[in-house]
């Protein structure tokens, strides 16, 4: 093999494997001399790959960690893999996975081969997805496109769909993607209104990129720190929910069974623990977390919590009471 860049890439893909590989094995694959080999790690290494050589008759190379991530080589499916992982965990605004996943996502998908693209959209539509029921799932590209937007600060022009069901068409200046562990969240300046605004990404339907470039304008908050500027607009968008529900279970049970954002469960007994928090979150998807805990439980407030619990609970109630075989029309 004597093309040089072709054979170095070859040697990084068999590097990038567990396992420590004989220099003399390493040439028979390539099909070089041990010289070669040897020259070749030594230009990987002023390329920043950090590969290690051990001494002695069964000693050899291996790539290890270093003290930044050099540039992988993937395998087809290997890439489809991550493509799907990043995929599920962006479009379903799963809690962990914020802005560097949906990146990583969109640098990944720039360069995948159409067969590979095809292959991970075919694999995304075969699956169906557990989520809280509220309709809040994203298309994957639409937040690849706002990232790279925001990141090669380019305008966006996108549709969108106000809460009240009101369409408009928008024309952006991306500032950041910010994500709440339910919701995706885009930060941005509105061209038309002449201010800062905030979008829910699930919304937002059929983004592109303008290829008008602008320099970013300063977010009016301390340290232009978008996640605060979205904890400000959500606050100012919807009342506050004051919670105060006890239940008769462990608190490490009920823990494990609410998602962090709703705050700190307090024991205040062997199988006996209390949650008072503050939620901007919706009435009914609260009570959903509620009623998934799978334990008994009493919620002392707010009252409107308390009423849509009661409400939820008759007609789950009449939906359990209704007679096996027999139809709605009957």
């Amino acid at each position: 093999m004597t093309d040089t860049p072709a054979r170095l890439l070859n040697l990084l893909s068999l590097l990038q494997t567990p396992r420590e590989w004989p220099g003399s094995e390493l040439a028979e694959r390539l099909d070089v001399s041990p010289r070669t080999i040897r020259r070749d790690i030594d230009r990987l290494r002023d390329l920043g790959y950090p590969v290690e050589a051990s001494r002695g008759s069964v000693g050899g190379y291996r790539l290890v960690a270093g003290s930044a991530m050099p540039p992988l080589l993937l395998d087809d499916e290997e890439a489809v893999a991550i493509a799907v992982g990043l995929r599920a965990g962006a479009g379903h605004a799963i809690e962990g996975v914020d802005e560097a996943s949906v990146r990583a996502l969109a640098k990944l998908e720039q360069v995948l081969p159409s067969r590979l693209r095809h292959r991970v959209s075919s694999l995304q539509r075969a699956t169906v997805p557990l989520t809280r029921g509220d309709g809040s799932t994203i298309d994957p590209r639409t937040l690849t496109v706002i990232a790279s937007a925001a990141t090669g600060r380019e305008r966006l022009r996108f549709g969108y769909r106000a809460g009240d069901g009101t369409a408009s068409k928008r024309q952006v200046e991306p500032y950041r993607l910010v994500s709440t562990g339910s919701r995706w969240y885009l930060v941005a300046y509105d061209m038309d209104r002449e201010d800062w605004r905030t979008f829910r990404v699930d919304r937002v339907n059929e983004p592109f990129a303008t290829g008008a470039r602008f320099t970013p304008r300063e977010l009016p908050t301390e340290g232009g720190d978008a996640a605060e500027f979205i904890a400000r607009s959500m606050s100012r968008m919807q009342p506050e929910l004051r919670i105060d529900v006890s239940f008769r279970a462990p608190a490490d049970f009920v823990t494990a069974r609410l998602p962090a954002m709703l705050g700190a469960v307090e024991p205040t007994g062997t199988d006996s623990c209390r949650l008072r928090t503050v939620s901007s979150d919706s009435l009914e998807w609260v009570a959903l977390r509620l009623a998934l805990v799978d334990c008994e439980f009493e919620a002392h407030g707010p009252p409107r919590l308390v009423e849509h619990l009661a409400d939820l609970g008759a007609r789950l109630t009449r939906a359990s009471s209704a007679r096996p075989g027999r139809s709605g029309n009957e």
